[in-house]
C-alpha cells in the first residue's frame, strides 16, 4: 500500500525542483538580452562586377546568385538564387521564422549586390511625427521636384531683388522647363489621390505628421512609398496596417504598377489580386511559380505529386535490382551481371522524398457547460472620450454562444473601441452592457503581443502568468499552438512575429475561455497558421466575436458581417461579397480608381 506521506513529501520534493529550474530558466534569460543579427555572403561574379564598374550594365532587372543568409548562428538561405524581371510583383511566402522579413532586410540594405542604378525603397519605419503636413511629407519624397521647385524660388527671388547676374533668367526657363517634363504641377493632386486611398481625407491631408498615432504614421510610410515609385518596392504585410477599404484600393492601385514590387503577405485574397509571381521560401532555398498564389498552389501540389511518384518509382527499382544482387552475389556464374548491376545502382541518380511541411494544427479547449442566452449584450449604447465626438449612439447589438461575428470599418470607426465596451474594458456614457454570470471571455489584440516579455522564453512566460504547473504541461500547452522544442525556451526576443502571436494565442487560451474576442488575430501569421485558426475556431463550442481584414479568414470564419460607420453597427445581410461591392461603388463615386 502506498504510504500517502511519502507521496506528499516526493510529489512536494518534484514541484520544489520544478519551481527551481523554471527560476532559474527565468533568471538566465533575465539578464542583458543579446539580440542575434541578420548577415548575408554572397558569392562573388566576376562577369557582374565587370559590366557594373563599365557601366554596361543598366538593366533594372535583379538577380542575385548562389548567396547565403543568416540569423545568429541559424541559416535562413544557402545557396539560393533570386531573380526578379522589372515590371513584375512578387509575392513572398513562407512558414513564419524561415526569413522573409530578413531577406527583404539583407536587399533594401544591399547586404546583397544589386546594381547601384536601382532605386529600392522598403517600407518598414513609421514616418517621425513633426509639424510637417501629410501631403507636404508625402510630396517631398520626390527629391528632383523639391530640387527644381527651391532653385525656381531662389532663382525668381533673384530676378526680382536685381541681384541677377544675368544667366538667371535663362536657368530659370530650363527649371520650368524640366518641372513641365516631370508633370510637376500634377504630383499635389496624385498624392491627394493616395492618401484618400489609403484612408486620409481632406482634413487628416492637412494635418501635422506629429498628430497621427503609429498605425497611420505607417500608412504615410506606405504612401510616400507608392509616391516615390522606386525601381524595387519592398512591402513587409502591407495589409496588417490597413483596413478592408483600403486593402481593396491598394489592390487595385498595385495593379498598374509600372516597375518591379517584391511583397511579403499571408493574405491569400492580397496576392491572388497583386502578384504576378510567387516566391517560396522553404528548406533554405527559394523557388519561383509564375501566376498568382492560386496558381502556385495547384503546380506546387503537382509537382510534389510528380516528385513523390517518381521517387516511390525509383525506389521500387533499387529494390528490384538489390533483390537480384542479394539472390546471386555469391553465384560465381552470375558473377559480371552482379557488378554490373551494382554499376547499374551506383549510377542511379539520388531521388529525395517530398520533404512535406508539417501541419500546423491549433485547438481552443471547450470543456465548459453550454449555457442559454443572452450571453453578451449592449442596449442603447452612446460611448464618447470627448462630448463633442461620439464614437457610438444607440448602439445595440447581442452575441451568443453560436455567433461568429467580424467587425468591420475603417481604421478610426470605433471597432476595437466596441470591443472593450463588450468586454466591460470600457463603461458606456449611457445605455446598458449585459453579459452571462458564467461568461468567460478570452481577448487577444496586437497589443497583447507587443507586451509579451521579449527577456524571457515562452516557457517561463507562461509560467509566471500560471504558476503552479509543471514544464511538461506549459510545453504541451505552447506546442498546441505551435511553439514546440527549442522555440519553447528561446528568449522570445528572437521569435518571429507569427512566432510570438503563437505564444500570446497560447496564453490567452490557458485559462479556457468559452466566448473569444480577437481583434485583428492573422497579423503576422503566416497562411498554414491562419488555416489552422480558422478550423480550431470552427470547432470550438463558444461564441466569436473578431476584427479582421483577411478576406479570405472572414469567409471561412464568419457568419454575420457588423459594419461599424457614422457612430453606429450595420449588419449586411449579404455577407462580404456586397460589404466589397458597396466599397468598389465608394470608390467610383469618390474617384479613387
Amino acid at each position: 500500500m502506498v504510504n500517502a506521506k511519502k507521496l506528499e513529501k516526493a510529489e512536494a520534493r518534484l514541484k520544489a525542483k520544478q519551481d527551481k529550474r523554471m527560476e532559474r530558466d527565468s533568471l538566465k534569460s533575465s539578464g542583458p538580452l543579446v539580440l542575434e543579427e541578420a548577415s548575408a555572403s554572397q558569392a562573388a561574379s566576376k562577369k557582374e562586377t565587370r559590366m557594373e564598374s563599365s557601366g554596361k550594365n543598366k538593366s533594372y532587372d535583379v538577380r542575385i546568385e548562389n548567396f547565403d543568409v543568416s540569423f545568429g548562428e541559424r541559416v535562413l538561405l544557402a545557396g539560393a538564387d533570386l531573380n526578379l524581371a522589372f515590371g513584375r510583383r512578387y509575392g513572398l511566402v513562407g512558414r513564419n521564422g524561415l526569413g522573409k522579413t530578413t531577406l527583404l532586410k539583407m536587399i533594401a540594405s544591399r547586404s546583397l549586390r544589386i546594381p547601384s542604378h536601382i532605386s529600392i525603397l522598403h517600407v518598414e519605419q513609421e514616418v517621425a511625427g513633426d509639424e510637417t503636413p501629410a501631403l507636404q511629407s508625402v510630396l517631398e519624397c520626390d527629391t528632383t521636384r523639391e530640387s527644381l521647385l527651391r532653385e525656381e524660388r531662389d532663382l525668381t527671388a533673384k530676378i526680382n531683388a536685381g541681384r541677377g547676374e544675368g544667366t538667371e533668367g535663362a536657368r530659370l526657363s530650363e527649371v520650368y522647363a524640366k518641372l513641365e517634363e516631370i508633370e510637376a504641377d500634377k504630383a499635389p493632386a496624385r498624392a491627394s489621390v493616395i492618401l484618400a486611398g489609403l484612408g486620409f481625407n481632406a482634413k487628416m491631408q492637412q494635418q501635422a505628421t506629429k498628430e497621427f498615432s503609429g498605425g497611420w504614421r505607417m500608412r504615410l510610410a506606405l504612401a510616400r512609398a507608392l509616391f516615390a515609385r522606386p525601381d524595387l518596392l519592398l512591402l513587409d504585410e502591407p495589409t496588417n496596417m490597413l483596413d478592408v477599404r483600403a486593402i481593396l484600393w491598394l489592390e487595385t492601385y498595385l495593379q498598374t504598377w509600372q516597375s518591379t514590387i517584391l511583397v511579403v503577405s499571408h493574405d491569400r485574397n492580397f496576392l491572388n489580386a497583386v502578384a504576378t509571381d510567387i516566391i517560396h521560401l522553404h528548406s533554405q532555398r527559394l523557388d519561383t511559380y509564375r501566376g498568382d498564389f492560386e496558381n502556385f498552389m495547384k503546380i506546387k501540389e503537382e509537382r510534389l505529386k510528380n516528385q513523390q511518384r517518381e521517387y516511390e518509382a525509383q525506389q521500387q527499382y533499387r529494390e528490384h535490382i538489390q533483390v537480384f544482387i542479394d539472390r546471386f552475389r555469391y553465384n560465381a556464374n552470375r558473377a559480371s551481371q552482379v557488378q554490373s548491376k551494382l554499376k547499374l545502382l551506383e549510377k542511379l541518380p539520388e531521388l529525395k522524398p517530398v520533404d512535406k511541411e508539417s501541419e500546423v494544427i491549433m485547438k481552443f479547449p471547450d470543456g465548459f457547460e453550454k449555457f442559454s442566452p443572452p450571453i453578451l449584450q449592449l442596449d442603447e449604447v452612446d460611448f464618447y472620450y470627448s462630448p463633442n465626438h461620439y464614437i457610438f449612439r444607440s448602439l445595440s447589438v447581442s452575441a451568443d454562444l453560436e455567433s461568429r461575428i467580424c467587425v468591420v470599418g475603417e481604421n478610426g470607426a470605433g471597432k476595437s473601441t466596441m470591443l472593450k465596451i463588450l468586454m466591460g474594458e470600457l463603461a458606456p456614457v449611457r445605455g446598458i452592457r449585459h453579459a452571462h454570470r458564467n461568461l468567460k471571455i478570452g481577448y487577444f489584440s496586437q497589443h497583447h503581443v507587443d507586451q509579451l516579455d521579449l527577456n524571457i522564453s515562452a516557457v517561463a512566460l507562461l509560467a509566471r502568468r500560471f504558476p503552479g504547473k509543471t514544464e511538461e504541461e506549459y510545453r504541451h500547452q505552447l506546442g498546441s499552438y505551435g511553439v514546440s522544442g527549442e522555440l519553447a525556451v528561446r528568449p522570445v526576443a528572437s521569435l518571429s512575429g507569427g512566432q510570438k502571436s503563437r505564444v500570446a494565442f497560447a496564453q490567452m487560451t490557458m485559462s479556457c475561455p468559452n466566448f473569444y474576442i480577437l481583434d485583428e488575430p492573422t497579423n503576422h501569421l503566416d497562411m498554414e497558421t491562419i488555416e489552422a485558426l480558422a478550423k480550431a475556431l470552427n470547432k470550438f463550442r463558444g461564441g466569436v466575436i473578431l476584427v479582421s481584414h483577411d478576406e479570405r479568414f472572414i469567409r471561412l470564419v464568419c457568419q454575420e458581417l457588423w459594419v461599424c460607420e457614422n457612430a453606429t453597427v450595420t449588419r449586411i445581410e449579404g455577407g462580404f461579397d456586397q460589404y466589397r461591392d458597396i466599397l468598389q461603388e465608394q470608390f467610383r463615386k469618390e474617384g479613387f480608381l
